[in-house]
């Protein structure tokens, strides 16, 4: 009888690709994917740290798989990603109706999992084993890892140091992507302009771009997350050169004030994060750039916490995801700095953000209004197109429009996180 694996993930879009890899796998290895655990031969958790409610959340299905296994207790439990650390005891203990637990990206341990597995995969598992994509966008890691060691951070413990893949294998990966209908790449890493800083030829994420640019298939380029001391000019250059490359920034700040950012260790201080900017917008001066910010952080004042909001008055992002801190176990803050900012103060600053951002973005977006944009068709939502412009701009369509199509669109409305458009083709037919 054939095996069948249940996978849930939770977490960033570093965590989305390899479960993506895994399922490959799984399938490669004549498995069947179903959409319920109950159903299920074996069931992966891939796992995220960086925030409780995401821990909480897969604390709440290794409590319904305890039943489960009680009843069944033949089914195999794996549990992988960011919550999985070098030693796994404490996890063993708490959880005992887990089979194995991987950190992310050691897929071997899972795959053991696997009766009588219709192929060998070997070493070939992890470079030659692609997902089929469901849609015309595609994530591609290309850089593993984090070498920061930000105060607040699990990342560096949980992923390890930064490990770049082979220009070769990157873009043997995005061929078999664009063969199967993707249009558009988003190229991940923690920090993903440290991409290739430990090969031996020592490529930049602009050589990537270049090379990734000749595919004739591929139509945009996207990358996250950026980094500002790795975004160096050459790489800059490289985005506002090549045409296939999205003038679209995820660009942490985390905060404005230079006593918190040196207590966070960033690497940075406001004034260079500020000129970091002027030089993407004296580059690209439409380019569209978006920021995390943690308020709350251990010895926030209300001071830094007004110099964070005068930072966002002054860069005016497109976008701003903001959370309030929640201290991480194993961490430099977990172990070093009291959380000292009471949870009512970390609301309320959480609102004030939001409230800025919200704001901010409406009005830039208003700029939009009467302008034609480049939409690629990411799919349909309630019987309507959506898409996003060259700036990342999320952009439902007023007509029919075929998913996988770039479509020219005129701006017709715009909210605070997303614009509205008619196709122009649609436009010359009224």
């Amino acid at each position: 009888m054939t095996q069948r694996f249940y996978l849930w993930t939770v977490g960033c879009q570093m965590n989305k690709a390899d479960s993506e890899k895994l399922a490959a796998g799984f399938l490669r290895l004549g498995l069947r994917q179903v959409d319920r655990m109950e159903r299920a031969d074996i069931i992966v958790l891939n796992t995220c740290s960086v925030r409780q409610h995401a821990e909480d959340r897969a604390y709440s299905k290794l409590g319904r798989i305890r039943q489960l296994k009680a009843e069944r207790p033949g089914i195999k439990v794996a549990v992988m990603g960011c919550m999985v650390g070098l030693k796994t005891d404490e996890l063993e203990k708490r959880f005992p109706q887990v089979d194995v637990f991987a950190r992310p990206q050691q897929f071997d341990p899972i795959m053991a999992l696997v009766e009588e597995p219709a192929e060998d995969l070997g070493g070939e598992f992890w470079p030659r084993t692609y997902a089929v994509p469901e849609g015309p966008t595609a994530y591609v890691p290309v850089v593993h890892g984090c070498n920061k060691f930000c105060t607040y951070c699990i990342v560096p413990y949980r992923r390890g140091r930064e490990r770049s893949r082979p220009i070769d294998e990157i873009v043997r990966e995005v061929a078999y992507l664009t063969a199967h209908g993707v249009r558009e790449v988003t190229l991940l890493g923690q920090t993903v302009e440290a991409y290739g800083h430990d090969l031996p030829d020592q490529p930049d994420l602009g050589d990537l771009m270049r090379e990734l640019s000749k595919l004739e298939r591929l139509d945009r380029i996207r990358f996250l997350t950026s980094y500002p001391k790795d975004m160096t000019r050459p790489i800059l250059e490289a985005v506002a050169e090549l045409p296939k490359v999205m003038e679209c920034f995820s660009l942490p700040v985390q905060a404005g004030s230079n006593a918190v950012l040196e207590s966070m260790r960033r690497g940075y201080t406001r004034e260079e994060y500020l000129e970091k900017i002027r030089e993407v917008r004296e580059l690209m001066p439409g380019a569209g750039i978006t920021t995390d910010v943690i308020v709350g952080y251990p010895g926030e004042t209300e001071a830094d916490f007004e110099q964070t909001l005068s930072l966002l008055e002054e860069v005016r992002f497109d976008k701003v995801h903001v959370a309030a801190y929640s201290p991480r176990p194993g961490t430099i803050a977990w172990r070093k700095l009291p959380d000292d900012v009471p949870a009512d103060v970390k609301s309320e600053r959480l609102h004030r953000v939001e409230a800025l951002e919200a704001r901010i973005s409406e009005e830039l977006n208003r700029a939009y209004v009467g302008t034609e944009q480049e939409i690629l068709v990411e799919g349909i939502r309630n019987g309507q197109p959506f898409g996003r412009t060259r700036t990342g701009k999320l952009t439902h369509l007023d007509a029919p429009a075929r998913i996988g199509e770039l479509v020219r669109v005129r701006i017709d409305h715009a909210g605070p996180f997303s614009l509205r458009g008619t196709p122009v083709d649609a436009l010359a037919l009224v």
